[in-house]
C-alpha cells in the first residue's frame, strides 16, 4: 500500500466533508469523529461532486438527485444511484490524513462480490 498525504486532520470538519485532489484524482474526505473516510468525489449516478452534498453520520448525499452513499463502503443506500462509488483506505499519522489510491474498490469489484 502506498499512502500519500491528503490533508491535515484539522482541515476535515467533524461531521463534514473536504474535497481534495490526490495525484490528479478528486477525492472526498469525510470525517466522523476520529474516523476519516475517502471516496471518489463523484456521484455514480450523475457525475456530480459528492463533496458538495450534505453529510449525516457515515452517509454523504448527492445534492442533485438525493442519492446517499455509505462513506465506509461507497455503496448507495437509496435510489436513483445503483452503483457504488470507489473508496480508498485511509490512516491518520499525527495530524495528517493519508490516503492509498491504489487500494480502491471499484464499483465493478463491489458489484461482482454482491456488495452493491
Amino acid at each position: 500500500m502506498t499512502y500519500v498525504h491528503a490533508a491535515q486532520l484539522a482541515d476535515v470538519p467533524n461531521g463534514g466533508v473536504l474535497a481534495v485532489e490526490i495525484d490528479g484524482q478528486e477525492v472526498a474526505l469525510v470525517r466522523d469523529g476520529d474516523d476519516v473516510y475517502a471516496l471518489r468525489d463523484e456521484c455514480s449516478h450523475a457525475s456530480i461532486p459528492l463533496s458538495e452534498g450534505d453529510v449525516e453520520g457515515c452517509e454523504i448525499e448527492c445534492w442533485l438527485h438525493g442519492s446517499r452513499f455509505d462513506v465506509r463502503t461507497g455503496k448507495p443506500v437509496n435510489l436513483p444511484a445503483t452503483e457504488a462509488v470507489p473508496t480508498y483506505p485511509t490512516q491518520i499519522e499525527g495530524d495528517a490524513v493519508l490516503v492509498d489510491l491504489s487500494g480502491t474498490n471499484t464499483a465493478q469489484e463491489l458489484n461482482a462480490h454482491g456488495n452493491a
